[in-house]
């Protein structure tokens, strides 16, 4: 069963006075990215429940065990000569294969 876009929600629960998050995602990509890191990190991540339906993965519940590993970041911004070189350097290695 495919889910509409609206429905495909990823939900992070923490507080202030535990360390360990947990995250809730029906969206693939997201799972995609929290498996690897299952597989990569499992000392940090690991998958807690899979909801399935009819052999399909509908969503996923996560347990990050310490929040510190969720972020926040602030968008980057470039100077325009930053601009200039991060745009020759792509050229250089475009031209280089």
């Amino acid at each position: 069963m495919n889910l509409l876009k609206y429905e495909m929600e990823t939900i992070i629960n923490y507080n202030a006075e535990q360390r360990q998050a947990e995250l809730y995602t029906r969206d693939k990509s997201v799972m995609r990215k929290l498996d690897r890191l299952v597989e990569e990190c499992p000392e940090v991540y690991s998958l807690k429940v899979q909801e399935t339906n009819r052999g399909e993965t509908w969503g996923k519940t996560y347990i990050i065990s310490d929040k510190k590993y969720i972020s926040f970041r602030k968008p980057k911004q470039f100077t325009e000569s930053q601009r200039k070189a991060i745009a020759e350097r792509l050229a250089a290695k475009r031209n280089r294969t």
